[in-house]
Formats: structure tokens, sequence, C-alpha cells
């Protein structure tokens, strides 16, 4: 059997805590330390029974790995000190909150061990999208919905209102990355967004246009205004806290079919037959996959990468500052009021101002 994994969880929030909970039950794991400077939040977690240091020099020297789960604005100073101890990390998405602070994590890194934690690439239904669309024929279009009313006390909380925490800072990156792992690069950008429905200083609902490098063409709405059935998490019920309703939320068309997404759903003419808009179109229902919890997989996962195994089904650093390019492409966008190719995003630029 192979050996345990000494890990260390940076920074013990909820998902911070998420992660010690989860590497406590997983056998490939140690769970060496749990950092966190706050003395009473420390006390708290000691308290229940985690291994709980006030600093990384306070972590066991056999930790091989870490968890960075700090606030976005420590992702990089975290994620730097755990590479300089040699250990592989994993920094909670986005990777960093600036393309220069990805920059910074990427070179440190030099080939070790860099994951960003997009933990929804790890759903099983997401690995088998990529074999799937092979049937609907060469990518033309996207589009997707993700559109969830977040519970009005929810901005009761003053950093919810403040300028970056809208839901194309907050949400938009995991569709990014999904699009990404689906159709390739994203190539420009342009973003219209309001504050209507809320009257907050930050928006509440966005629609996205986006152009691949392939040529497929792509629109997203996101709002967390809107109530309806639309968004990953109803979809697949995925986050507890998150009314289950088992409806697609994106959709794919192609030369030969389409597909729903995340049922997989298929609808394509009959085999051999040419398909344009004279031809009834048949439905292939879509697959059953066992639930699982994808952050439970992600470390798995990452516990395999740090032993060697590569399953190429992790965000790697590169990978998670790409999406993180083409979400703060979105937001500047919005800005603006102009599209945003890949390149043009200023390095120093956080979302929160297009100065």
């Amino acid at each position: 059997m192979t050996a345990r994994l000494p890990l260390a969880v940076i920074g013990c929030g909820l998902i911070g805590l998420r992660h010690a909970e989860v590497a406590q039950d997983l056998d490939q794991i140690d769970l060496a330390a749990v950092v966190e400077p706050n003395p009473d939040l420390a006390a708290t977690l000691k308290a229940q029974g985690l291994p709980v240091v006030q600093s990384l020099e306070d972590v066991p020297q056999h930790t091989r790995a870490a968890i960075v789960a700090t606030p976005t604005p420590d992702h990089a100073a975290s994620g730097l000190a755990a590479i300089e101890q040699g250990w592989g990390v994993l920094v909670e998405k986005p990777l960093a909150g600036t393309l220069a602070e990805a920059d910074q994590l990427i070179a440190a890194a030099r080939g070790g061990v860099l994951v960003t934690g997009h933990h929804r690439r790890c759903q099983p239904f997401v690995q088998a999208t990529r074999q799937k669309l092979a049937q609907i024929g060469d990518p033309v279009a996207v589009q997707g919905m993700w559109s969830l009313r977040k519970h009005d006390t929810y901005y009761d909380v003053d950093w919810r209102r403040a300028p970056g925490a809208g839901p194309l800072m907050t949400n938009l990156s995991h569709e990014i990355d999904l699009l990404r792992v689906f159709l390739g690069e994203i190539e420009e950008v342009s973003t219209l967004s309001s504050n209507a429905a809320r009257n907050l200083a930050i928006e509440d609902t966005s629609a996205i246009s986006l152009r691949f490098a392939s040529g497929v063409l792509g629109s997203f709405l996101m709002s967390d205004a809107g109530v309806s059935p639309w968004s990953f998490e109803a979809a697949c019920g995925e986050n507890p806290s998150i009314a289950a309703s088992g409806e697609d939320y994106v959709r794919f068309v192609g030369a030969k079919g389409a597909m729903s997404f995340p049922s997989l759903t298929v609808w394509t003419g009959h085999p051999g037959q040419v398909v344009d808009w004279h031809v009834p179109l048949q439905c292939q229902s879509g697959l059953a996959f066992d639930k699982i919890d994808p952050i439970k997989a992600q470390m798995a996962e990452f516990a395999a990468l740090i032993d060697g195994k590569d399953s190429g089904i992790l965000a790697t650093g590169p990978s998670g500052r790409a999406t993180l390019e083409m979400t703060l492409a979105a937001v500047l966008s919005a800005q603006t009021g102009r599209p945003v190719k890949r390149g043009d995003v200023p390095l120093e630029y956080s979302g929160v101002s297009a100065s």
C-alpha cells in the first residue's frame, strides 16, 4: 500500500474546513496540520480534534503537500510560501487575484505540482461529456444559463456588496473552466451587465458572449437575482444548500446534432443520414452517473498526482491562469463596454476597477 500523503490545509474558513474534513476521511491522506492564525477560530478547531497550528513554520517537517484555502487576495502569498517549502500545492479557485500573481505561482512551481481547485472537473458526467460531444459532430455553438436567486440576507454581509463580489467574479469562473474543458480556449469575451434588480453597486445579472479559438461561438447568462431551475448546482444537486431541479442548463450545438448538459441527452439524425432541417431528430436519453463528492475526488486525484500518477483530470496552474484570465476579461468588458481578447487583460487587474 502506498504511504499516506502528509498534507496541510492553509486557511480554515468554510472551504478550508471542508477540505480538512475530507482529508480526514481519505485513506490516501494524513492531515498533518491545519494552518489558522485566527486564535478564536483555531481554538474552536482544536476542540474539534483538528491538528491546528498558527503558521507555516509550525507545520510538521514531513509534510509533502498543501491546500491553500485562504481568501483570494492571499492565494499568491500562501501558495508561494507552500511552494518554497517544496510541497505540491493545490490552490482553491481562482488561482490568484491577478494574472501577475498567477504568473508568480507558476514560475515558482518550476515544473512541480501546482493545481487549481476547479473541482467540478472531477464529476463523472464532466469527464463523460468530452467523449459524448463527438456524437454531435464539429461543435458550432454553446448556450448556457446560470440563474439562482441568492437569498436577500446574503447581501447583509458588507463585503458581498463590495466591488468584485457579484456573480461575475464569484460564480463565472466555474463555467469558464468547464467550457474550456469541453470546447478549448476562449479568445474573446463581450459582457453586458445590470444591477437593476437589486440596485447594489455590483452587478446582479450579466449576458456574456464568447468566441472560442476554434471558431465556436457561445452565450452565457449569469444572474443571482433571477429565479430559475437552470444552474450547475440545481442540475446535479452537488451543493446541499441549493435546491436540486435536475434540469439541464447548457446546450451544445454541433454539425450533426445537439446535446444538453449535464444529463448528456443527445439529439441526432439516424445513422448514415445527412442531417438538416428537413430531418426529424431522434433523442438519446441521458446517462446515469453515481453521485460523488467532487472535493473528495479532487483530493484523491491530487494525492495520486503527488505520487506521480497523472490522470489529466485536474486543472494545472497554467490552466487555472487561463480560466482566471477569461473571467477577468468578462468583468473588464462589462466595465469598459468593449470586447476583451485573450492577452488584453492587464497583469495587475483584479476585476475591481477598469482603471
